[in-house]
């Protein structure tokens, strides 16, 4: 028995990607229609029996419609989704993981070489005209990623392709997964998540790529920054909650690690009184890690997928949720 009517009109509701232009692209086989606010959202969903959202989701949607069957969540993260509501009201809800697994593992390595190789420093000095010479002090000089040991938190598709991308740099990866016996992925050593405090002085670089979870929540403490070289980075592509945010700062204005990349905070968008605006030793992108010209078609691709696979009876949706 079909899940879904053999024509369902797809809601697409994002302040900014262009999910309608590429379904049109494609031929539009099914009646849609995009909102780019949450009051149109409130005010359009019950037309919709498919909901491809992200930010603008709010739990308390399933009330407005019982047309509703199926969300396709646009980002990886599921944590803005309360289970038991999908499951109270009958929708199913599939994640997007792998559609931003390119996108955002380039993003991890685009930080990583922009903080050692100064990249944002080098922009700025562009703006000033100013012309930085040759330096003597190695504090100050750019580092290469040959030879170097990254700590990779978070080995889903994401992790795995990060893994692969950090190999071709000659480094050394150590993987962090809840269960290692699901394979290293073409790490070097693959390890469980509670043995990350005794690796962490063994890193140049501690990468999160994990999702948000009651176990990730607050992983990157201050305790966990103490353990860290005084050398080293951190970059985070998972959640902004993943880190102790006031613990980083903290590590970040006394040196206890020597700068992280952001495209994650805990609160976004990013306060202006916060002092992560003006570290020297921050390296700042606004959440656009996933964000790539493939991207709005990867997630069609699954929606695609998993609508035919509900008209056919089949709940188990790639990348399901509930």
């Amino acid at each position: 028995m079909s899940l879904l009517p053999a024509q369902p009109t797809i809601c697409f509701a994002h302040v900014a990607y262009r999910c309608a232009d590429r379904f049109a692209a494609r031929g539009a086989p099914f009646p849609h229609f995009e909102v780019r606010s949450l009051d149109e959202l409130q005010a359009r969903l019950p037309e919709a029996d498919v909901l491809v959202v992200s930010g603008f989701w709010r739990n308390t949607l399933p009330t407005l419609t019982t047309r509703l069957k199926y969300v396709q969540s646009l980002s990886a993260g599921t944590d803005q989704y309360d289970r038991a509501v999908f499951a109270q009201h009958g929708i199913h809800l599939a994640s997007g993981a792998g559609a931003n697994a390119a996108a955002v593992s380039e993003h991890a390595v685009g930080l990583m070489l922009g903080i050692t190789r100064k990249l944002f420093v080098a922009r700025d000095d562009q703006h000033n005209k100013f012309w930085s010479g040759m330096k003597g002090d190695f504090a100050q000089r750019e580092d290469e990623l040959n030879g170097k040991t990254a700590i990779v938190v978070g080995m889903g598709r994401i992790g795995q392709r990060l893994i692969r991308l950090l190999k071709a740099f000659d480094m050394h990866v150590i993987g962090i997964r809840a269960n290692p016996a699901a394979g290293t992925e073409g790490a070097d050593e693959v390890h469980a998540t509670n043995a990350l405090p005794e690796l962490l002085p063994r890193a140049d670089f501690v990468v999160l790529v994990c999702p948000l979870t009651p176990e990730t929540t607050g992983l990157m403490g201050e305790a966990a920054f103490a353990a860290m070289k005084p050398g080293a980075y951190l970059i985070n592509c998972a959640r902004g909650r993943v880190a102790d945010e006031d613990a980083l700062i903290a590590a970040l204005r006394n040196n206890t690690i020597r700068g992280a990349g952001l495209d994650v905070m805990a609160t976004e968008p990013l306060p202006p009184e916060s002092p992560l605006w003006e570290l020297p030793n921050a390296f700042l992108t606004p959440h656009t890690a996933g964000e790539t010209c493939a991207y709005e078609d990867n997630v069609l691709d699954l929606m695609m997928e998993n609508i035919a696979r509900m008209q056919a009876g089949n709940a188990d949706l790639v990348n399901r949720i509930v």
